[in-house]
């Protein structure tokens, strides 16, 4: 048996003792500590207090009976504090210390290091089992660290008047003056004598809006002060009356004359001048005001419209204190105005327009940018010339106001012609009262032959009786209630007009088409373009959901498809989609004949669209199938997307890999998912290309762009998602929400030309796919097991028995299928062991950089 001494191991005894030095005089100090604040807590919580008394100068507010009372009251307080504390004060030992931080130790290893062998010392095996134990208590106690002292004080000052003590003083510091203690002495000393000789006092209060703090004048030496303008000087004089007197020039004012001066005198910073204090003690300060400088606004840049009519209207207002309120005046520009037709005659008189401005609700208004947010399209003046003037107000008074700027007053524009019509006379009628019975023929011409112009016959008959109630009106009077009455009836005729009441979806997508064709015709902005855009893509969404349940509830047999397969045309709702998104590519363009052919085109195969989302020939899928076989889509193109990502990083940090691959390939060795599609016996392919990205290192910035589109891809599929409330279908969601977020990163890397995180987010992005799709597989197989037997379409039972929750074909005896675009080969799993080995090789080769060592061997401990 070898035995180890103690001299052979840095853990003996004796050095064990040494590293607890500090730690046990850390300790030892922390129970001084205690012992201090617990006998003298009541002597130290009183001196705070009197501190605090003295530092805000209430002893000079009492009378001197009251301030002697308190001193003696203080002094016996103090006298019983002494006692309490001499009374609990006791001296603590080193032992207590030692004691202290043994216990905080496992297995109290001082004490075992102070102890002795009591038997088998001339035993050799127990002198060695006694080291290791001593050797293994010194290792415990090296580990020491100091214990903090307990200082807490509940026990003993159950009200807590330590802390009030402590409030009180803080509060002494901030607020009040050390000098004041000072006045004691006097008080002392003289007795009364502090009362009745000269003494003075002043303040500088600067305006509340400026946020500058007041300013104590007898804490402030004699010299220049900048005081902000409107600041309050307050000076009270205390003692013989006309032993200190004061002069000033910052108020601007005369002097007050009089035999007898003023205890308390209070003006206000107006000019730059100086405060004098004549007499004991006396002081004069040269003061600069500071002025208040007048706010600023101006316009921004153009009002910005939304298809509905809103309209945002930028500007910047600054001041040095801050913005306190603004307003914008809009008024008629008549001398602008077309004077033709219903607007030839003279304006009823209307006052103009005032509209508050948005101001920021938290934070600096002495600087910002802000919207002027409203809609205008009810407004008489809508579409027409009108001066826009802004203006601010600070907290002084002081006013900004902008030069009037003529712009047209934006309104929600009509693109029906009937509702455009409608919405013209109405701003006849609101022009002025004179046009009423020209408004009335005008409305009558147009109407004439409703069933050219109408769509329906309701709003051919409100339309009749609109006219009918202008000629009465128009004969008798029209009054301003009456006339508002009327316009807001016409009001909502034009939008009935334009946007209808269609309850039917194919009825809403025909109005959303004609109404973005107008659009087109009449030179729409971006805005109103992308809003009826999309809510033609709305529109196209109800129609397609609405043909399925017609489908699904008709109960289309074999036959009947066959037989509709020559008259209709087959679509899909991604080649929708694609349609549309050419479409608004067009018009963002600038191509508008190009995009209205394309909608025309549109319509047309619209009219004899059959939903399908299956190969040719067959029947409709459920929502289920449809959501299913588009993560399956995205699923194929994340893992292109990654395999992309994986050879730019390969090629970047070893330009001859390919050529060790295609070596080890013609010995026999099977290329692997990596290594397809990059042959260079490819027709059309240069070796080193990277399947048309460009040079290695050069293709980020396309591999961002497919990253980030088919982002966008995932939110539409997310949206239409089936099975919302069920714990699967919110499992799903869960997962395509994971996924999108790590697309994001994935994005985000690839921009960045970190190809190794993107690597990585995409990894994870895959993941939760696969999670997403094995949620909806198990959605849409308890959709199932719940139906009745002989629901939904006999098509759509045969492809849910011959297809998997993937869409792929199963085989025989429910194996997978060799066919279809999610198949594998049948070497799948030779393969994927294939290209472990070879990450496995390439992870162990030190001629490789260390990120993409470290990369590989991510992907072994993931795979």
């Amino acid at each position: 048996m070898t035995l180890f001494t103690a001299k052979d191991d840095d853990h003996s005894p004796e050095q064990g003792l040494k590293s607890i030095r500090w730690p046990l005089r850390l300790t030892w100090a922390g129970i001084w500590a205690e012992v201090l604040v617990q006998a003298f807590w009541p002597l130290i919580a009183l001196v705070l207090s009197v501190l605090a008394v003295l530092m805000l100068g209430l002893h000079d507010t009492v009378p001197m009976s009251v301030v002697t009372g308190a001193v003696v009251a203080v002094t016996l307080a103090a006298v019983g504090a002494l006692v309490y504390a001499l009374r609990h004060l006791r001296i603590p030992r080193r032992i207590e210390a030692l004691t202290r931080l043994d216990a905080s130790l496992p297995g109290r290893p001082i004490q075992a290091l102070m102890d002795v062998q009591a038997i088998g010392t001339g035993d050799d095996a127990s002198a060695a089992v006694w080291q290791a134990h001593q050797r293994r208590m010194a290792a415990r106690a090296a580990a020491a660290q100091a214990v903090p002292a307990d200082l807490r004080m509940a026990r003993r000052d159950p009200f807590a008047l330590r802390y009030v003590a402590l409030l009180a003083f803080v509060t002494a510091l901030v607020f009040g003056s050390v000098l004041r203690i000072g006045s004691v002495a006097g008080l002392t000393a003289g007795g009364g004598a502090l009362a009745s000789g000269p003494v003075w006092e002043g303040w500088a209060e600067p305006p509340r809006y400026t946020g500058k703090p007041t300013l104590y004048l007898s804490d402030l030496a004699e010299g220049p002060l900048n005081l902000p303008a409107g600041t309050l000087i307050t000076l009270r004089m205390y003692g013989e009356v006309g032993a200190l007197s004061v002069s000033e020039t910052v108020s601007g004012q005369p002097q007050p004359e009089g035999d007898t001066p003023a205890i308390v005198q209070d003006f206000k910073v107006s000019q730059s001048g100086q405060i004098a204090i004549d007499g004991p003690n006396g002081r004069a300060w040269d003061v600069t005001m500071l002025p208040d400088a007048k706010p600023q606004v101006e316009i921004a840049g153009p009002p910005e419209v939304t298809a509905l009519g809103e309209m945002q209207l930028p500007f910047v207002a600054r001041d040095d204190y801050g913005v306190e309120a603004g307003e914008a005046r809009i008024d008629l520009d008549l001398a602008a105005v077309d004077r033709r037709y219903g607007l030839a005659i003279d304006p009823d008189p209307r006052a103009e327009m005032i509209v508050p401005l948005s101001l920021p609700i938290a934070g600096d208004r002495r600087d910002f940018e802000e919207n002027l947010i409203d809609d205008f399209s009810k407004h008489p003046w809508a579409n027409l010339p009108v001066t826009v003037t802004l203006s601010v107000l600070d907290a002084s008074e002081q006013q900004a106001t902008t030069p009037p700027t003529q712009m047209t007053l934006p309104g929600r524009r009509f693109f029906d012609p009937l509702a455009a019509a409608v919405i013209e006379q109405r701003r006849d009628l609101l022009w002025a009262k004179g046009n009423a019975d020209t408004l009335a023929q005008v409305l009558r011409a147009v109407s004439y032959r409703p069933a050219d112009v109408f769509r329906s016959d309701t709003a051919a008959l409100r339309l009749r009786r609109l006219i009918e109630r202008i000629e009465i009106r128009a004969r008798y009077g029209l009054s301003d209630e009456v006339q508002t009455e009327i316009a807001d009836d016409l009001w909502d005729l034009a939008i009935e007009l334009e946007e209808g009441v269609l309850a039917d979806a194919l009825d809403r997508m025909r109005r959303a088409q004609e109404r973005l064709q107008e659009a087109m015709k009449n030179g729409a902005s971006d805005a109103e373009i992308a809003e009826l855009m999309e809510e033609l893509r709305r529109a196209t969404d109800d129609y397609m959901r609405q043909l399925q349940r017609q489908q699904a509830q008709e109960g289309e047999n074999g036959d009947q498809q066959q037989g509709q397969q020559g008259e209709t045309m087959q679509m899909t709702q991604d080649d929708l989609q694609r349609m549309m998104d050419r479409i608004q590519e067009l018009m963002e363009q600038g191509r508008m004949a190009e995009a209205e052919q394309a909608l025309r085109e549109l319509q047309e195969m619209m009219e004899n669209m059959r939903v399908t989302q299956g190969q040719p020939g067959e029947g409709g899928q459920s929502e289920g199938e449809q959501a299913m076989e588009g993560l399956a889509d995205s699923l194929r193109e994340q893992q292109e997307l990654s395999d992309q990502a994986f050879r730019d990083l390969q090629d970047r940090f070893n330009p001859n890999a390919d050529d060790g691959q295609q070596q080890g390939q013609g010995q026999g060795q099977q290329p692997g998912p990596q290594q397809e599609g990059n042959q260079p016996g490819q027709p059309g392919q240069q070796p080193g290309q990277n399947n048309g990205q460009g040079e290695p290192g050069q293709g980020q910035g396309s591999i961002a762009d497919r990253q980030q589109a088919l982002r966008d891809e995932l939110r539409r599929q997310e949206g239409r998602l089936p099975g919302g409330g069920t714990p699967e279908g919110d499992a799903a969601r869960d997962a395509l929400d994971r996924a999108g977020r790590a697309m994001d990163g994935a994005e985000e890397a690839l921009r960045r030309d970190d190809l190794a995180e993107a690597i990585d987010n995409q990894s994870q992005a895959m993941e939760a796919l696969r999670e997403g799709m094995r949620a909806l597989g198990e959605a849409m197989e308890q959709d199932q097991q719940a139906s009745e037997p002989g629901q939904g379409t006999a098509q759509g039972n045969r492809r849910a028995e011959n297809t998997d929750p993937l869409g792929r074909e199963q085989g025989a005896n429910g194996a997978q299928g060799s066919e279809g675009d999610l198949a594998l080969d049948n070497d799948a799993y030779g393969r994927a062991r294939e290209l472990l080995d070879e990450i496995r090789r390439r992870s162990g080769e030190a001629t490789r950089p260390e990120v993409e060592r470290d990369y590989l061997r991510r992907l072994l401990d993931r795979f």
